[in-house]
């Protein structure tokens, strides 16, 4: 608990103050914002801003972090209760999002109690960067109604981009053109001022524009009566535990993935690295805690973060001052936030949100490995197609696939030696010059070997042996770290086989765990000490000799 305090120094709180009014200038526009794609009021976001911040600021361990709400967990929660209140009653969508958000605490609790800090690795980074492509997608398509200012019923990603164009004909002329104007304002700013609080600025601007030149009277929709003061107790509704559990658990994972994920990005030398278990204890009190003052779901945000870091933000007081902030936002602002237009909202939305479409990192995948970056595309029509919260189970999915696939099919190298060294890489066009040894095949494999990958092993070896005709085929197995009884089995039969053929084969670079599973099996016995073989330059000699 409140870590960062343990020598903290004097001269650190100019810097933390002064981040904390700066974070909060960019942090409570965009909660309020990304409040309204999960179709909750704009206030949610301010509470977002405060009781979670403050639990985070004790039980954190990641000294730049700053917790509210992000635009994935935005329309993961507005999907999830999109299901429960179909009518969108707003004292019924209240009651349903703090029964979410406590629920997604009561699962990073339990998680963190499990010791489940690893999870934050779960979901590879092309399968992730697919899935938010998805995210930023739908979140686009979604806001862009607002911005022009037409209604229609909402269904599907697809049938809403279509009913879009349809309905362009209706567009309010003032409504769009209040939301472009916020868009090039956000746009220009962060261009040409890019250390200035552009959220702010933009949400200001279309609050004034409102009061000054009678928007409302105009048809332009605005956000509304905010309450004033200090949320009220908000009473989970327990009932729907069972209909909303399902989607708080993918909330939970993209929320701890995003916290971890800024939470390292953003540490910087000498401070004190985050620690899995305890950033699932600490975002899960946040949660519960601020579903009890009307908070929707909260995670590490990586736009709010980098805003703290570039401030100078040093500790978590940084953090208190954000949350001070949104305080006196509550208190003093409330009757001004009501006249900001909602064109001006989802024009912020829609400008942060597109963000999370990154071409460059999907062409980046493509020069590395084509196989990533189909999976990145399967996460992102996962998203769009079936929707954000079936969209996760397609990224975990393909992440498991993934996985799978890499496991199943491990490399096996053919190794020539250096000229000059006792250096042995695979053979290459790079290196023509390697030298090879007549009747000597030498082969590594890498990785653990066990029933799913050893039969493809075996027919990998087999071509190679053919092609080769050696006499010894010397497999280095000093990168196998595992070696499963299926694998043995299948590598005891090819033993046999080659014997029989008159090819012998030869274990080179075992580690202790396989020599001595080796050893205790029929495999060790055939091939005795003679044939199981220190190294690779061993290997090589003992053929020369």
């Amino acid at each position: 608990m409140l870590e960062w305090l343990h020598g903290y120094r004097t001269d650190w709180l100019r810097e933390d103050v002064a981040a904390g009014l700066t974070a909060a200038a960019v942090v409570i526009p965009m909660a309020m914002a990304y409040a309204t794609i999960a179709g909750l009021p704009v206030q949610v976001g301010l509470y977002t801003s405060f009781l979670p911040m403050l639990i985070y600021a004790v039980f954190g361990t990641s000294r730049p972090l700053s917790v509210s709400t992000t635009s994935t967990i935005a329309i993961l929660a507005g999907a999830q209760l999109g299901h429960v209140v179909a009518d969108g009653d707003p004292a019924s969508l209240l009651r349903a999002s703090a029964m979410l958000t406590l629920l997604v605490g009561a699962v990073l609790v339990l998680a963190s109690f499990l010791r489940l800090g690893f999870l934050a690795n779960f979901i590879s980074e092309p399968v992730l960067i697919g899935f938010k492509a998805g995210v930023g997608l739908v979140i686009v398509v979604d806001q862009i109604p607002k911005l022009l200012g037409i209604h229609f019923h909402k269904t599907g990603f697809l049938r809403n981009a279509l009913a879009i164009v349809h309905s362009l004909p209706d567009t309010s002329v003032m409504t769009a053109a209040v939301g472009i104007v916020t868009i090039v304002l956000l746009v220009g700013i962060e261009r040409i001022f890019p250390r200035a609080p552009a959220p702010l600025i933009a949400v200001v601007a279309g609050i004034a524009g409102a009061s000054l030149l009678g928007l409302e009277a105009r048809g332009v929709t605005s956000v509304g009566q905010v309450p004033q003061g200090l949320p009220s107790f908000a009473l989970p509704d327990f009932s729907l535990a069972a209909q909303l559990w399902p989607g708080a658990l993918g909330i939970a994972l993209m929320s701890f993935t995003e916290t971890i994920a800024a939470g390292r990005a953003f540490a910087i030398s000498g401070e004190p690295h985050p620690r899995a278990n305890q950033e699932l204890l600490a975002t899960g009190l946040a949660n519960a805690g601020g579903a009890l003052l009307g908070a929707m779901p909260v995670g590490g945000g990586t736009s709010q973060t980098v805003v703290n870091r570039l401030a100078g933000a040093r500790t978590q007081l940084a953090e208190l001052v954000t949350a001070a902030a949104a305080l006196a936002t509550m208190f003093l602002l409330a009757p001004f936030i009501g006249l900001m237009p909602e064109a001006a909202l989802a024009a912020v939305v829609i400008v942060y949100s597109i963000r999370l479409i990154q071409p460059a990192a999907f062409r980046a995948i493509l020069r590395i490995r084509r196989m990533e970056f189909v999976w990145s595309l399967a996460a992102l029509a996962g998203v769009a197609l079936l929707g954000t919260l079936k969209g996760i189970v397609v990224a975990i999915v393909v992440s498991l696939a993934a996985l799978a696939h890499q496991v199943a099919y491990p490399p096996v190298y053919v190794l020539g030696r250096k000229p000059g060294t006792n250096v042995f890489r695979p053979l290459s066009k790079e290196h023509p010059e390697d030298e090879t040894f007549p009747g000597l095949l030498l082969l590594r494999l890498e990785g653990r070997l066990f029933f799913a990958n050893a039969e493809h092993i075996s027919e990998r070896v087999k071509p190679l042996v053919e092609e080769a005709k050696p006499k010894v085929v010397a497999l280095d197995l000093s990168g196998v770290f595992d070696l499963e009884y299926t694998a043995l089995k299948v590598m005891t039969e090819a033993e046999k086989k080659h014997r029989e053929r008159g090819v012998m084969m030869w274990l080179v670079g075992l580690n202790p765990d396989v020599l001595d599973v080796v050893q205790r099996s029929p495999l060790g016995e055939t091939l005795g000490r003679e044939r199981m073989i220190f190294n690779l330059e061993t290997a090589v000699a003992k053929y020369l000799a």
